[in-house]
């Protein structure tokens, strides 16, 4: 098998938080275990396989952990892994930059963002 080559190493980082979905789960996470419905119901425009999908590749890099229950009915959470908890100074750049931007273009930050506990703190 041929090693892969990155031109620029942000490319890997993009690699496993890339897209549209992924850092909005991670940054669901951070706040803590989640089910697949309470991060169905933070993130109403996702799909369900969209969801799914996106949840296997983060476990398979390694960034998630998914915790199975035994217990009837089966009871499945996902977490932050030791590793995942390393992107949470991405993660916190990314939203300060997306707080700015949406400022910048829009004016107000409460006209545009949803209320969450991910945007408490602009209270």
């Amino acid at each position: 098998m041929q090693q892969k080559k990155y031109n620029i190493s942000v490319e890997a980082t993009l690699e496993v938080i890339g897209g549209k979905w992924k850092c909005v789960i991670l940054c669901h996470l951070t706040h803590g275990k989640k089910r697949t419905s309470e991060l169905k119901r933070l993130m109403p425009n996702i799909t369900q396989k969209m969801l799914t999908q996106q949840l296997r590749e983060l476990e398979e890099d390694g960034v998630i952990n998914r915790v199975i229950y035994n217990q009837v009915p089966p009871k499945v959470e996902y977490e932050l892994s030791e590793y995942g908890r390393s992107l949470e100074g991405i993660l916190s750049s990314l939203c300060t930059w997306g707080e700015k931007h949406i400022a910048k273009v829009y004016g107000n930050t409460f006209d545009v963002l949803e209320e969450s506990v991910l945007n408490d703190h602009l209270k």
